[in-house]
């Protein structure tokens, strides 16, 4: 076993630290997935940052992951004129048994002009929608795992809107105008820690909280405000510029990225949906009611399908998956298989 280094290199849209720290995430997740690297195998990272880049270290980005063992290093590059701009660059010292050969590098979001034998090799925009309780986030999270993609889950983004709105006693239905009012309030931010998408509410880890019922249904009622959906849209499409993402939700395919190379319809029967959920509940410790659950999944089909801003439905160029007659791993590897046949084709 020797040390080695893997490369990488990245863009910011902007020099804010939001910016910085999604770059760097989607980076450094590439190269641990592409390299099936544990975090015990990493024996050191040191990134460099173009001067252009002032508003937060990228190392920061790493802790934010849970990774606080490992020795990290920032460093400013030289100010060489043309260089690229605001670029992030990273070197991963791992302790392994591959030769250099086997290591894959990663360039991304405009950097492969930098090594462009060695770029995004063909990986597409996925959009994945359907109705409640379909299994996309559990079949996203698992083809993103397997693929190296970056996954999204934007209903995440509603339902801790949602939690917002519970928390500060803000019906969603009636009280639009007060949510609305109170969205520069709504500090929503995304990390990745050992590869588990977290989401935190004004600094408060919500991950937990947001899958609970009434989260789920807030967030069918957050979901049909235009407001709302304005600002959690602009949010997506910025985290999707840079390709290589599975993006789950209602209305990806159709509304947030119409341009995915691929887009998937994946559905199941209202019974078959319960029952998932039903089963999710029990698991987690949460009581709850059968029947009382299918009616939520049927109310939700229907506020869903509905709503006037950006209802749920199947784009055109989606191709439809029922899952009703498939478990998890029929699902996943349905999905992972179409995703691989479009990078092909793309």
């Amino acid at each position: 076993m020797a040390i080695r280094a893997i490369r990488g290199a990245t863009t910011a849209a902007a020099n804010t630290k939001e910016e910085i720290f999604a770059s760097t995430q989607e980076m450094f997740l590439q190269i641990i997935n592409d390299n099936n690297i544990a975090v015990d195998d990493i024996a050191g990272i040191i990134f460099t940052v173009t001067p252009d880049l002032t508003a937060a270290f990228p190392a920061a980005a790493v802790r934010r992951m849970s990774i606080s063992d490992i020795p990290l290093l920032d460093m400013a590059a030289p100010d060489i004129d043309n260089a690229l701009p605001m670029c992030i660059r990273v070197m991963v010292y791992i302790n392994t048994d591959k030769g250099n050969s086997e290591l894959v590098h990663a360039y991304l979001r405009g950097a492969s002009v930098l090594r462009p034998d060695i770029g995004r090799r063909g990986k597409i925009s996925v959009a994945i929608d359907g109705p409640a309780g379909a299994g996309k986030s559990s079949v996203a999270k698992r083809a993103a795992a397997r693929l190296g993609y970056i996954y999204i889950d934007t209903g995440a983004m509603y339902r801790t809107v949602g939690v917002y709105g519970i928390e500060n006693g803000i019906d969603p239905v009636n009280e639009r105008g007060r949510l609305v009012s109170e969205l520069d309030n709504i500090h929503i931010d995304i990390s990745y820690e050992n590869g588990v998408q977290r989401m935190y509410l004004n600094g408060a880890d919500v991950t937990e909280r947001i899958r609970e019922n009434d989260a789920s249904m807030a967030a069918s009622a957050v979901a049909a405000i235009p407001e709302v959906r304005e600002r959690l849209v602009n949010m997506q499409r910025g985290m999707a510029k840079k390709g290589g993402v599975i993006m789950d939700g209602r209305d990806i395919g159709t509304t947030v990225l119409p341009d995915a190379e691929l887009k998937i319809y994946l559905t199941a029967s209202v019974e078959n949906r319960a029952v998932r959920r039903y089963r999710e509940y029990l698991e987690n410790g949460v009581e709850c009611d059968f029947n009382e659950i299918k009616e939520d999944v049927i109310t939700r089909d229907y506020n869903d399908m509905h709503r006037a801003v950006s209802p749920l439905r199947q784009a055109e160029d989606a191709v439809l998956v029922d899952t009703s007659d498939m478990d998890f791993e029929q699902s996943a590897e349905t999905v992972i298989d179409m995703i691989r046949k479009a990078e092909v084709n793309g």
